[in-house]
């Protein structure tokens, strides 16, 4: 099991391919897995990394009291210098798009492209987002009387019911939460309580100047279009590219894989790595797996 140092805890991570180095940031209480249709397409050009985030899957929890996205973005630093990486291009969707976010601004130097999906900016969000976010807490808590598993299941099928579509493919999304390995409770209030917490972050992306793809589902509510707004508008890059993934909900890139691992891969070629992936240079990472 390949696994890096990364602070206080061992990283398990997943490395695929030869290329121009790809690093994808799942969401909250996912995994590594949840990324597989898009390592698996584009390790034929790049090098794909995905690993699991403090608290979750095979890297499991640690001591620390709290955490934080900024926390996480600090492991996400140390699993680059681990793996010998100076830039890539980092991937998010939802919890993970925050992680993105936080490691761009602290490390701009480190980012040749960003993808965030699915996600919300740092700073105050709208009535509707505050509600969420009070939500994951909620559950976080109750998830000691029932199992956040079996919460997720009902929050999914409650969410398809009310906005039809918004929980996307809700067979793949449940499957990949309870094949994981189960999080403790601890462990899931700190990674709520963390999400939750990026609303009180200020966050500065204006030194964050690579290229920039923003994809969302098409099935989310109305009101995230004024979230992806305003995470496009503190974008440095002009030519942010947005893109609705259809017939999709909250994981984009599991609903619809074939649209979401298509605009990627235009992204990263005509955008991000035209030279080297034109020319058939490659780059390497420690420990591929």
């Amino acid at each position: 099991m390949p696994t890096a140092r990364t602070n206080d805890i061992e990283t398990y991570y997943v490395a695929r391919g030869d290329g121009p180095p790809v690093v994808f940031v799942h969401g909250m209480i996912m995994s590594t897995t949840m990324w597989e249709s898009q390592m698996n397409a584009l390790s034929d050009a790049f090098t794909t990394i995905a690993y699991d985030v403090r608290g979750h899957g095979r890297t499991g929890g640690s001591e620390r009291e709290t955490y934080s996205i900024g926390l996480f973005a600090d492991d996400l630093e140390t699993l680059l210098d681990a793996l010998n990486i100076d830039r890539a291009v980092v991937c998010g969707l939802s919890m993970g798009g925050a992680v993105a976010q936080a490691f761009a601004a602290a490390h701009s130097e480190r980012v040749a492209g960003l993808v965030l999906a699915d996600t919300f900016p740092a700073g105050p969000l709208p009535l509707t987002g505050r509600l969420a976010m009070a939500n994951i807490r909620f559950l976080a808590r109750l998830d000691r009387f029932v199992g956040y598993k079996t919460l997720n299941r009902w929050q999914l099928k409650v969410g398809n019911l009310l906005l039809p579509g918004v929980s996307g493919d809700e067979e793949t999304v449940q499957r990949l939460v309870d094949d994981g390995p189960t999080i403790p409770h601890g462990e899931f209030v700190k990674i709520a309580d963390a999400t939750a917490g990026f609303q009180h972050v200020d966050l500065d992306l204006s030194v964050v100047t690579v290229p920039t793809l923003v994809l969302h589902g098409e099935h989310l509510p109305t009101a995230n279009e004024e979230t992806t707004e305003r995470l496009v508008s503190s974008l440095e890059d002009p030519d942010t590219v947005v893109r609705v993934v259809p017939e999709s909900g909250h994981a984009s890139n599991l609903d619809n894989p074939e649209f979401f691992t298509s605009v990627l891969r235009e992204f990263l070629v005509e955008r991000v790595y035209p030279q080297v992936v034109g020319d058939g240079d490659s780059a390497s990472v420690e420990g591929s797996a």
